[in-house]
């Protein structure tokens, strides 16, 4: 016996179909509406783009078009010293904190989910400090009669010169930088899948071999984010060396501020920023470009180790 459906029932289903698509429809429109981007677009144009154009423009205006901030850059060798050791500096902390937060970072992923969480607390609790407390925090530390040359001066060692040197300003941007080391090779650790290592030991793998063959290149991805990210703010770093460094621990930004602060040369410091900017930039390039490499040589070749093959 066969059932029919009356005239007002399928008004209704028909009705509701239409609406159920046009909801369907709506829907599918905001999502692909590119309006939501625009408060994003006028963020970075207002906050980041127009600050860097006026930047260049001060530094090649003055008040003509002129090219003589950066050639007074070339020129003097102090500038070009001050740059290079500001490189040498972001570099050398890079690679002190990759050294430092690789073993925590694979230690804290080496943990169950719930002591992973308790694990990172301590390192990213140093951020809930203002960063010109913990630096005055090492002055108290490092100090010619600080804790660290008094509790030396137990065993008759001491006084040592543990700030305004290379030391102090070392020891306090590593301190301060870490965390961003380790927080992004904490991230790529966890989504490693932990049963190709052991899939390579169970192929006849060394626990040392698997590690290095195999879980080192899926965590490079990781490593060069916190060396982007560790080498990007320790160029721009000012407080730091300031407080804890001498003359000879110049810093590009804190050459910047004494142009600004007190020989009001805007043009010229203006340049400086350029010219880091341009700096930072062919250096994570390089850098990029050197990890892509490593990443390729384990993917295609491994590495020759103690009793294996490559």
């Amino acid at each position: 016996m066969s059932q029919t459906t009356s005239p007002s029932g399928l008004q209704a289903l028909s009705r509701t179909t239409l609406l159920s698509l046009s909801a369907q429809t709506r829907r599918q429109g905001i999502q692909n509406s590119r309006w939501p981007l625009v408060p994003a677009v006028l963020f970075i144009l207002f906050f980041f783009v127009l600050p860097l154009g006026r930047m260049f423009e001060l530094s090649l205006v003055d008040p003509t078009f002129t090219l003589r901030h950066y050639a007074e850059f070339f020129e003097v060798p102090t500038y070009v010293r001050v740059m290079l050791h500001t490189v040498i500096l972001a570099v050398n902390v890079s690679v002190i904190c990759l050294v430092l937060g690789y073993p925590v970072a694979y230690a804290i992923n080496s943990t169950s989910p719930r002591a992973r969480r308790l694990f990172l607390i301590p390192v990213m609790l140093p951020y809930l400090t203002s960063l010109m407390v913990r630096t005055y925090a090492w002055m108290v530390l490092l100090g010619t009669n600080g804790i660290v040359n008094q509790f030396l001066g137990l065993f008759s060692f001491g006084p040592f010169k543990l700030m305004n040197n290379s030391l102090g300003v070392y020891v306090g941007m590593v301190h301060v930088l870490l965390p961003l080391m380790i927080l992004p090779m904490c991230n790529a650790m966890r989504n490693i899948d932990m049963r190709l290592v052991h899939a390579a030991e169970g192929l006849g793998a060394t626990p040392f071999q698997a590690f290095l063959r195999v879980f080192v290149p899926l965590s490079l991805p990781g490593v060069g984010a916190g060396l982007c990210l560790v080498f990007i703010v320790a160029l721009g770093f000012f407080v730091t060396p300031a407080l804890l460094g001498a003359l000879e621990n110049m810093t590009v930004s804190m050459l910047i501020e004494n142009q600004v602060g007190v020989a009001l040369n805007w043009g010229f410091a203006s340049a400086l920023g350029v010219i880091l900017l341009l700096t930072t930039a062919v250096t994570i390039a390089g850098a990029m470009l050197v990890i892509k490499v490593v990443s390729r040589t384990f993917a295609t070749r491994g590495i020759r180790l103690l009793g294996g093959a490559s």
